[in-house]
């Protein structure tokens, strides 16, 4: 005898199924050539010199999720001849012994810094009593956040070329290499 059905109760649902669908995967490796625009009379653009590991960009305010060091955009660092003088004169302040070679750490990287305070000081630069005069300042902005600075340095009537490389880096401009002539 079959159990009576009451008028109001709803019919039951069909039983749930599972259906497997197979998910697409990229390939593991791409052999194609990498898609290149080339347009008559334009060089292709090389990219820019960025020596080990690249940190990266922030803008204004504090980093709260990462450590180390970080990218500065142009639009957040001072004025790059301002602080470019200032390295320059300072190293060969630095390198004629009339400045700590101390002060300049704050400036220059890791291996700037090494080189300068460990490596030898060219004469001119070591011996006489002459003023160092700097001269006018050339700037070039090559990349956003990277500035490369040179001037004419002058003692005792002769003249030597002096150039640095000016990274942003977490908010200021900070030397990573230097070449005096």
């Amino acid at each position: 005898m079959t159990a009576p059905v009451h008028p109001t109760a709803t019919p039951a649902a069909p039983a749930l199924r599972l259906v497997r669908v197979p998910t697409p995967q990229p390939p593991l490796r791409d052999d194609r050539p990498p898609l290149r625009l080339v347009l008559p009379g334009v060089a292709v653009p090389r990219p820019p010199h960025r020596p080990g590991p690249r940190p990266r960009l922030v803008g204004p305010g504090p980093r709260t999720d990462e450590f180390g060091p970080a990218w500065t955009l142009r639009a957040d660092l001072p004025d790059a001849g301002v602080a470019g003088r200032r390295v320059i004169t300072l190293a060969l302040e630095v390198l004629a012994g009339r400045r700590p070679v101390g002060q300049l750490q704050a400036l220059t990287s890791p291996g700037v810094f090494a080189a300068v305070a460990g490596g030898r000081r060219p004469r001119w630069c070591a011996e006489g009593t002459a003023p160092l005069l700097v001269g006018p300042l050339h700037v070039c902005e090559p990349v956003d956040g990277v500035a490369e600075v040179s001037a004419v340095a002058r003692r005792g009537g002769r003249a030597h070329a002096v150039a640095a490389r000016l990274e942003g880096i977490d908010g200021r401009w900070r030397c990573t290499a230097l070449q005096i002539g």
